[in-house]
């Protein structure tokens, strides 16, 4: 296993997952990147790159799929957007990695190994939208310097993420439990993810679930059986932009309160 010095303690990369099919959306996304959809006035990825940067990551892997993979370079190029004023939106050091088939959340950060090399580094799935930045929760788990550290959102549907069952005292995670018909608790374990580089090891180890892909809940608890988990209660909002309700919903919200505490 890699030991604590083996690795920087300064976090200077980042991911962000931005592939699969995105079904349930219909014929917005026959021939178009989910991603790319717009929440407001910017397409759905900025906002996920927007948290990165916010927190002085700029170095960042765009992880796609291989039937959109040429809409994502053309929208984000080199990292370096700007409106159509001049205005600077993202200003980003990019690589990209096309995810061929869709073999889940683990399968995709696993094809990040060589860009994050020995280094910590931040997971963001590029549906995810939270109200304020993250960076006093990335500066923490730079402290923390070791293991992993997840975010957690109270939620009125908890049974469609990964859900923590905490002991008596409420201050410690005992398992994460993925979409459970009776729910442990209110929280789930939203989109946003920091790693060791230890992470590249457990997933080369993982078994491909019911569904035929790999868990990012099964990442976590391996982590937390390990006594390496951390996490955070996330401040302000938090959405996953996944259905046609949550597109006009989200794009309301952000209007309304501003998203990575930016009002627009």
């Amino acid at each position: 296993m890699i030991k604590k010095e083996g690795y920087k303690m300064n976090i200077a990369r980042g991911v962000v997952c931005a592939g699969g099919h995105a079904t349930r959306l219909g014929e917005l996304t026959r021939e178009f990147n989910k991603h790319l959809l717009p929440v407001h006035k910017w397409p759905m990825v900025y906002y996920p790159l927007k948290l990165l940067e916010f927190a002085g990551i700029i170095n960042v892997m765009v992880i796609t799929g291989k039937e959109h993979a040429g809409q994502m370079i053309d929208q984000l190029g080199d990292g370096d957007v700007q409106d159509r004023e001049g205005r600077q939106i993202l200003s980003l050091n990019l690589t990209y990695r096309v995810q061929t088939r869709p073999g889940g959340i683990a399968q995709a950060v696993g094809l990040a190994k060589d860009f994050c090399r020995d280094e910590l580094f931040v997971v963001i799935l590029g549906d995810n939208i939270t109200q304020n930045n993250i960076t006093n929760e990335i500066s923490t788990f730079s402290r923390q310097g070791q293991g992993a550290r997840i975010l957690l959102s109270e939620v009125p549907d908890p049974q469609r993420f990964g859900v923590p069952r905490f002991d008596d005292s409420g201050k410690k995670i005992l398992e994460i439990i993925e979409k459970p018909a009776d729910p442990p608790s209110k929280f789930a374990v939203i989109g946003i993810y920091m790693y060791n580089p230890e992470v590249f090891q457990v997933i080369d180890q993982l078994k491909p679930s019911g569904r035929g892909e790999l868990e990012i809940t099964d990442v976590n608890n391996w982590y937390l059986q390990c006594g390496k988990l951390s996490f955070g209660i996330l401040e302000g909002w938090w959405r996953d932009v996944g259905t046609f309700e949550s597109l006009t919903s989200v794009s309301e919200l952000v209007q309304k309160t501003g998203a990575c505490g930016i009002r627009f």
